[in-house]
């Protein structure tokens, strides 16, 4: 192991390590009597994006009290009700000249996208490479960036504009963007591999039933000099580790035994966007709960997505083609009933969060999610009236259950800013931001 366990003191970074596996643990108890007072709680900051808006009228609250307005879309978001505000008439005016490659590009950079189709691509650094600048550098992760689009494709993906804006949430300079992963067992391997190649941890699974028996010996040494509620909350992470790898080996199984070549679903991804969906999302739990990284991005879809959402929605046509309607009625509801599809995957993921303790809290009590698209109609490519929840808590420094609703727009930038801030990182000005959200 990475520390010396004693009844007295744990430390933080203690990790269990074994045959390319380091296992960080979740704060317990064990770890406070270390140091002269309790730790302050750990800030974290996450990003999801939908892509393509949303259908305002159905996504609008109609109530400034969002226990009792929340939306037909926002319905699932009714048992974190009081942990997330919703905000109306924000704006990304560097997103314009209106494009899906524009928005995605926008959304956490709030910056314009140099017009091109070959690698001269340039855009600005984003919201969370800058906190990854200031808090990643304490975990084993600066950020941990995920999607659920396998990306392939390059050179030109829309009106002119290279594809890497469209394939990519996260840039750590103006002409650097990293890319995300929609591989769950390569993403399991990011937060828990420690050595070796990924080659020789997958024949060492072949052999193994989980990496949690490459540590045994180091949990039941540490489960030893635990107390009785360190011991349940470790038995309870190890548990929820165990549970993901499994549901990571079905999907290799599924796509290892299938006699016919699939080549948009490689080993490792469900076939299920619902059950590959929640498997990101679980990655994203344990992710914090060890503190493994402390800023994420997830890309629910990629911009002009024709995936169809049938087994999820009961609608059949692909999203895309259906957010180019005209304003007509039936295709809006369609839209709408995607729209609330993955909003209730993001209130899947915060009631994790809310059930997951941590210290005197819980994990979204310490956390920051920002939920959102860098497109508000779709239909004519705008960007404002952006729909865009906040989750969490920063540690007790925002209140929620409120539907804000601007009467002039409001540049996204403003609201960059100040989640920033509330995570303690502290600069002026980003991107076209003119002041901080003064309701936060």
């Amino acid at each position: 192991m990475s520390a010396v366990i004693t009844r007295k003191s744990l430390s933080r970074r203690t990790l269990l390590r074994g045959a390319g596996t380091a296992l960080a643990l979740p704060f317990l108890d064990a770890m406070a009597p270390a140091l002269a007072a309790a730790p302050p709680p750990v800030r974290r900051l996450g990003y999801v994006y939908m892509p393509m808006g949303a259908v305002w009228s159905y996504w609008k609250p109609t109530s400034a009290n969002l226990k009792q307005g929340l939306s037909s879309t926002l319905q699932s978001l009714a048992p974190v009700a009081g942990r997330v505000n919703i905000f109306g008439n924000m704006e990304l005016k560097n997103a314009y000249p209106g494009t899906h490659a524009t928005s995605n590009a926008a959304f956490l950079s709030a910056a314009t996208s140099k017009w091109t189709e070959s690698t001269d691509y340039y855009l600005g650094t984003t919201a969370d490479q800058i906190a990854a600048q200031h808090i990643g550098q304490q975990t084993k992760l600066p950020s941990l960036e995920l999607s659920m689009d396998l990306l392939t494709t390059v050179g030109q993906c829309d009106n002119g504009y290279a594809c890497v804006y469209q394939n990519n949430l996260s840039w750590s300079s103006p002409t650097t963007p990293l890319p995300a992963e929609a591989h769950p067992r390569v993403a399991f391997e990011r937060l828990f591999g420690d050595g070796g190649s990924a080659e020789d941890r997958r024949n060492q699974l072949r052999r193994d039933a989980s990496i949690l028996d490459w540590v045994s010996s180091d949990i039941t040494r540490l489960q030893r000099n635990l107390g009785a509620g360190d011991r349940q909350k470790v038995t309870e992470y190890l548990d929820t580790v165990r549970e993901v790898e499994r549901r990571i080996q079905k999907a290799e199984s599924a796509t290892n035994d299938s006699p016919l070549p699939d080549l948009d679903r490689p080993v490792g991804v469900p076939a299920s966007y619902l059950d590959h969906a929640r498997l990101m999302f679980d990655l994203q739990v344990l992710a914090m709960q060890g503190d493994v990284t402390r800023v994420i991005t997830f890309q629910l879809a990629r911009e002009t997505s024709n995936r169809s959402y049938l087994a999820e929605t009961g609608v059949a046509e692909p999203h895309h083609p259906l957010t180019h309607n005209g304003g007509n009625a039936e295709m809006l509801a369609k839209v709408a009933r995607i729209n609330a599809f993955h909003v209730s995957l993001f209130s899947e993921f915060l009631q994790k969060l809310a059930a997951t303790k941590e210290g005197d809290g819980s994990l979204l009590d310490h956390s920051i999610y920002l939920y959102g698209s860098g497109m508000g109609n779709s239909d004519i490519h705008d960007h404002i009236n952006l729909p865009v929840i906040v989750a969490g808590g920063a540690a007790g420094r925002i209140p929620g259950g409120r539907f804000i609703e601007y009467k002039e727009a409001t540049p996204l930038a403003n609201l960059h800013l100040t989640l920033l801030d509330k995570a303690g990182v502290r600069i002026d000005k980003f991107a076209d931001s003119n002041g901080k959200i003064a309701e936060l």
